[in-house]
C-alpha cells in the first residue's frame, strides 16, 4: 500500500510543482502590475485628456453626446463621481437632440452609475419610470443594469426576506437580458455562463468561458469579469488553486485597464490572508481600498471595510512578531558579538603563542635542514670515496693479476731468449750474435704486446671509455681508431689519467714519449673539449667503470 501511494506521489508531484510554479509566476506579474500603477494611471489619464481636448474642439451637439458617452465609459469603473457628471451631461445633450434612443441610453447609464455610488433609490426611480418598449434596441442594456442594481441591493439587504426579493428580481432581469442579448456579444456569454452556474453546471460554465476568455482582447473591460466568474466556478468545485489563478488573471486585467471598481483583488487578498501570506494580503486589500475610495464605489468600500480590520490586525501582529523577532535577533547578535570578541581575543593570544612556537620550530627545522644537507653532502662524499676505493681496489686486483701473468710470461720469454743466445754463442756465430743484440725487434714486439694487454685490461674496467671520452669532445673531433687498434696514444694518455696517473713525466715514461709530446697531446685534446677546458680532465675522471 505504501509503495502504491509513493508511486502516485511520484507521478503527480511534477504536475503539482508545475501548477505552483505557474501561480507564483502570476503572483509576481500581479505584484509587478501593482508596482507599475503610475504607468497605467498616466495611460488612463492620457486617454481622458484626449477626449476632453476633443470636447473643446467640437461644435455639434451630436459629437458632444458621443464624447460624453466615451468619457462616461472611461470613468465608469475609474471615478464614479465624474462618470455621474458625464452621464448627466450626456442626458442633457440627448434631451436637446430629442433623440429617444440617446435619451434612454443616457438614463440607463445614469442609473448604472448611481447603483455604483449606492444611490439605489434614485437609480430604481429612473428605471421604474422607464418605457423600454419605446427603444427595444437597448433593452439588453436596460435589463443588464436592472440585474446589476438588484444584485447590489441584495448584498446590502438588511433581512433575508428583502434579500430573497432582490435575488428574485436579479434572476428575472438576468433571464430577460439573456433573451434580449445578441448572440456572440460579451453580455450574451456572461449571462449564459451565469445561468449555467446557477444550475450548478460548473464544467459547462468553465468550458464556455475559458474558450471565450482566450479570444478576448486585453483592452476588453469585460475580460476581468469573465475571469472572475471562472474563479467562482472553480470555488464551487473546491478547486482552490484554479480559483486563485483566475482571480489573479482577473485582478491583472482590472489593474492594467486602471479600473478602480472591482472585486477580484479584494477576494484574492482574503485568500492570501487564509493561506498565511499576510504581506500580500495587506498589500492587495490596501490597494483595493485606495481604489474604491478613489472611485467612490460605496458597495466595494463597504465590502472592503468588513475585511480590512481582519487583515490589518493580522498584518500588525505579523509586524509585531517580526519586530520582536528582530529585537530578539539583535540582542542575540549583540551577545554573540561580545562572545565572539572574547573568543577572538583569546584566539589572538593563542595565535601569538603559536606564532612564536612556529618561529622556534621553523628555526629548529632550518638547523635540522642545514644539518641534513651537511650530512647528505658528507654521505655523498663518503659514497664517492667508497666508489673510488672500490674502483681503485678493482683496478689494483685486475692490474696486479695481469702484472703477475705478464711477469711470468716475460721470465719465460727471457729464458727462451737466453737459450737462443746460448745456442748462437755455442755454435761460434759471433757476427750473428752481435746482430741479434743490436736489433730492437724483440723490444718493439714486447712493447706492442704490452700496450695491447694494457688496452685490453683498461677497456675491461671501462668498457664505454672511448664512447664517453668522445662525448666530451666537440662535434667532428671524435678520436677515430685504425683497424685492429683497441686504443691509440691519445686515448692511452687519458686512460692513465683516469687511473689516477696525471703526472706527465710518469705518463711519458710509461708510453716512452718525450715530455713535450705528452704535453702537446693533453693540450690539443683540452682545446677540443665540448665544455670548459679547465674541467675537461675532471670530466674524464668522472667516466664510470664497470663497478658503478
Amino acid at each position: 500500500m505504501f509503495k502504491f501511494w509513493t508511486s502516485i506521489l511520484i507521478v503527480f508531484s511534477p504536475i503539482f510543482l508545475f501548477s505552483q510554479t505557474g501561480i507564483d509566476s502570476l503572483l509576481e506579474e500581479l505584484d509587478a502590475t501593482i508596482d507599475k500603477s503610475e504607468f497605467y494611471h498616466s495611460k488612463k489619464e492620457a486617454e481622458i485628456n484626449k477626449l476632453r481636448s476633443l470636447l473643446k474642439l467640437t461644435s455639434t451637439e451630436v459629437h458632444k453626446y458621443e464624447i460624453y458617452e466615451k468619457l462616461f465609459t472611461e470613468f465608469k469603473f475609474y471615478q464614479s463621481d465624474s462618470a455621474l457628471n458625464y452621464a448627466r451631461k450626456s442626458l442633457a445633450v440627448a434631451n436637446t437632440l430629442k433623440d429617444l434612443t440617446k435619451i434612454n441610453t443616457a438614463k440607463i447609464n445614469l442609473a448604472s452609475i448611481m447603483g455604483t455610488l449606492g444611490m439605489y433609490k434614485e437609480a430604481t426611480d429612473i428605471l421604474y419610470r422607464f418605457d423600454i418598449k419605446s427603444t427595444p434596441e437597448i433593452k439588453s442594456l436596460y435589463y443588464g443594469v436592472n440585474s446589476s442594481i438588484y444584485l447590489n441591493m441584495a448584498e446590502y439587504a438588511a433581512s433575508n426576506q428583502e434579500k430573497r426579493r432582490y435575488d428574485e428580481l436579479t434572476m428575472k432581469y438576468r433571464d430577460s437580458t439573456f433573451q434580449s442579448d445578441s448572440v456572440g456579444s460579451n453580455s450574451y456569454f456572461i449571462t449564459q455562463a451565469n445561468k449555467l452556474f446557477e444550475k450548478e453546471k460548473y464544467d459547462e460554465t468553465i468550458k464556455l468561458l475559458e474558450n471565450y476568455f482566450s479570444k478576448m482582447d486585453d483592452n476588453n473591460t469585460d475580460k476581468a469579469v469573465v475571469a472572475y466568474i471562472i474563479s467562482q466556478t472553480y470555488f464551487r468545485k473546491k478547486d482552490f488553486e484554479q480559483e486563485k489563478k483566475w482571480l489573479i488573471l482577473s485582478a491583472i486585467s482590472d489593474l492594467q485597464l486602471e479600473k478602480k471598481e472591482y472585486i477580484s483583488l479584494r477576494s484574492l487578498a482574503f485568500m492570501m490572508y487564509k493561506e498565511g501570506d499576510i504581506d500580500r494580503a495587506y498589500k492587495y486589500i490596501k490597494r483595493s481600498l485606495d481604489d474604491a475610495l478613489f472611485c467612490n464605489a460605496r458597495l466595494r468600500t463597504y465590502e472592503i471595510s468588513k475585511m480590512m480590520p481582519i487583515i490589518n490586525d493580522a498584518y500588525q501582529k505579523q509586524n509585531d512578531t517580526n519586530r520582536n523577532q528582530l529585537i530578539t535577533f539583535l540582542v542575540s547578535a549583540s551577545i554573540l558579538s561580545l562572545f565572539l570578541m572574547v573568543v577572538l581575543f583569546l584566539l589572538f593570544k593563542q595565535m601569538k603563542k603559536l606564532s612564536k612556537a612556529k618561529q622556534e620550530i621553523s628555526s629548529t627545522n632550518a638547523q635540522l635542514v642545514a644539518l641534513n644537507n651537511e650530512l647528505h653532502l658528507f654521505n655523498e662524499k663518503l659514497n664517492a670515496t667508497n666508489n673510488t676505493l672500490k674502483e681503485a681496489n678493482l683496478v689494483k686486483e685486475i692490474y696486479i693479476g695481469r702484472y703477475m701473468d705478464q711477469c711470468s710470461v716475460y721470465i719465460s720469454k727471457l729464458d727462451e731468449y737466453r737459450r737462443k743466445l746460448n745456442v748462437i754463442v755455442s755454435s761460434g756465430k759471433t757476427a750473428e750474435l752481435v746482430k741479434v743484440i743490436k736489433s730492437k725487434e724483440f723490444i718493439e714486439e714486447e712493447l706492442k704486446e704490452f700496450y695491447h694487454n694494457f688496452d685490453k685490461t683498461f677497456l675491461l674496467l671501462f668498457p664505454n671509455f672511448i664512447e664517453d671520452f668522445n662525448n666530451l669532445l666537440v662535434d667532428n673531433e671524435d678520436i677515430k681508431l685504425k683497424q685492429g687498434e683497441l686504443m691509440n696514444t691519445e686515448l692511452r694518455i687519458f686512460a692513465l689519467i683516469r687511473l689516477g696517473i696525471s703526472d706527465s713525466v710518469k705518463i711519458a715514461e710509461f708510453l716512452r714519449y718525450s715530455l713535450s709530446t705528452i704535453y702537446n697531446y693533453r693540450t690539443k685534446l683540452r682545446n677540443k673539449a665540448l665544455g670548459p677546458r679547465d674541467e675537461f680532465e675532471a670530466n674524464v675522471m668522472r667516466i664510470e667503470s664497470t663497478n658503478k
